[in-house]
């Protein structure tokens, strides 16, 4: 019998049919996001993986009281930043969502969002570091300790003020790439100069330090990618300011109020509880951070795009519910492997935090989920320039906060997780009403 050969016109059908189907607009559309987020995706696996190695260094080498010293740090720069922002971030993003293709327009709103910016952080700062010293006291720092820590914050509060602006610009423009190579660089030079310093200095300001480093040199080149795409020469803008400023008016008091409640585990660990338990909450939180890479695929690649969405209510609702599908369906795979995996997971902390309990664990996780969803909600409406009446957010944040102290015991951490769950409840169902609400008044 005579060999069969494979015919050469085969693979001239095969590339016949490729392009049939890349010519097919459903699926140009599901390779297009495939790419983005598998470009995206790959890439943040890197950043948080490099992020998961830098804290897990952090934790294994910090003795138990320079961790939560460390732990209270974060936290309150994190509410530095929150101060500093007051809903800048918000106002950028909106107005620059309908110039972004005007490189002189958008320059200009750039330019607004970093003038107003610089001027809230002083502010900030005035208010944060008195609080910083104060805590830092409470658990047992002296002062030479608690002035060598505040120094230490500076260069990773001085690039955070422009940063998270700066990305804003690529990420209109889909510019994922250079946005994603430069995090990386980053996170590898954060995790290079921990493991070169706190093995020789095991000191809550050097890792500090350390973190803020690499993001001094990755803002200096985040104003090369912004301006590529945004006039670095335009100057302050008076009416772009005055729409920026009416966002901030009423989103400020809110982000305030946010500042308290959003890290209310620490702080109630930090006032009630002792300098362990402030340690191994901080410890827990460190597992929550893998969930970080999917907050930042959504503000990355989905949110600048749900913010240029046209004002149509069909269409504002359909990718609503699709983004939250997907988030919800993230949250209940992170759950199940918590679940399948306690030992593992908990593991990773280290001989110090061996003995915590599993149930302790899972609260955290699913509290951290929970604040994933909410924050997947407050990222989609904010972006479309919608903020709620600081009043009514506020008020039903106070009353379920006082309801859930006489629930549960905060001066103990399952206490503390449990409240964070119950709070978390209550913000997901009121924030959710109110961003279908705003969805279904727009006009189409």
């Amino acid at each position: 019998m005579a060999e069969k050969f494979p015919s050469p016109a085969i693979p001239g059908v095969i590339k016949s049919r490729f392009h049939q189907v890349l010519s097919n607009p459903k699926h140009a559309r599901i390779f297009h996001w495939g790419r983005i987020l598998t470009i995206t995706g790959g890439a943040q696996v890197i950043v948080q993986g490099l992020g998961i190695v830098s804290g897990i260094l952090v934790l294994w080498l910090l003795p138990t009281k320079e961790y939560a010293w460390y732990t209270v740090v974060n936290t309150m720069l994190g509410t530095m930043l929150i101060l500093a922002d007051s809903g800048i971030s918000f106002g950028v993003m909106s107005e620059g969502a309908k110039v972004w293709q005007n490189k002189n327009k958008l320059g200009a709103v750039l330019a607004t969002g970093l003038h107003l910016r610089k001027k809230f952080a002083i502010g900030s700062l005035s208010v944060s570091l008195p609080i910083l010293c104060y805590l830092l006291f409470h658990h047992g720092a002296g002062w030479i300790t608690i002035l060598l820590i505040s120094a230490s914050l500076v260069p990773a509060f001085y690039a955070s003020l422009s940063d998270t602006l700066l990305e804003i610009v690529p990420k209109l423009h889909q510019d994922i790439i250079p946005l994603q190579k430069n995090q990386v660089t980053v996170s590898i030079g954060r995790l290079v100069i921990s493991g070169l310093t706190l093995f020789i200095f095991p000191f809550a300001y050097v890792a500090v330090l350390a973190n803020g480093i690499p993001r001094m040199f990755g803002n200096i080149r985040m104003y090369k990618i912004a301006h590529a795409f945004a006039d670095e020469n335009q100057r302050t803008d008076v009416n772009i300011q005055t729409k920026i400023l009416k966002v901030v008016r009423r989103s400020m008091p809110e982000n305030i109020y946010f500042c308290i409640s959003g890290q209310l585990t620490i702080w109630l660990i930090s006032i009630f509880g002792n300098t362990t338990s402030v340690a191994e909450v901080g410890a827990l939180g460190r597992l929550a951070l893998a969930m970080n890479i999917f907050t930042i695929i959504l503000s990355t690649v989905v949110i600048p795009r749900y913010a240029k969405l046209a004002e149509n209510k069909n269409i504002l609702l359909k990718r609503q519910l699709q983004i939250f599908g997907c988030m919800m369906a993230v949250c209940i795979f992170i759950i199940s492997i918590t679940w399948l995996i306690p030992h593992q997971i908990l593991s990773i902390l280290g001989n110090h935090y061996e003995n915590l309990d599993i149930h302790l664990l899972f609260l955290a996780i699913y509290g951290s989920c929970m604040n994933l969803l909410v924050g997947c909600i407050y990222l989609m409406y904010t972006s479309r320039g919608w903020i709620i009446n600081p009043v009514l957010s506020i008020s039903i944040s106070i009353i379920s906060t006082i309801i859930a102290f006489y629930l549960f015991d905060i001066s103990s951490i399952k206490g503390v997780l449990l409240l964070n769950i119950f709070l978390s409840s209550i913000q997901l169902v009121f924030q959710g009403g109110y961003s279908i609400r705003k969805s279904m008044r727009v006009h189409s």
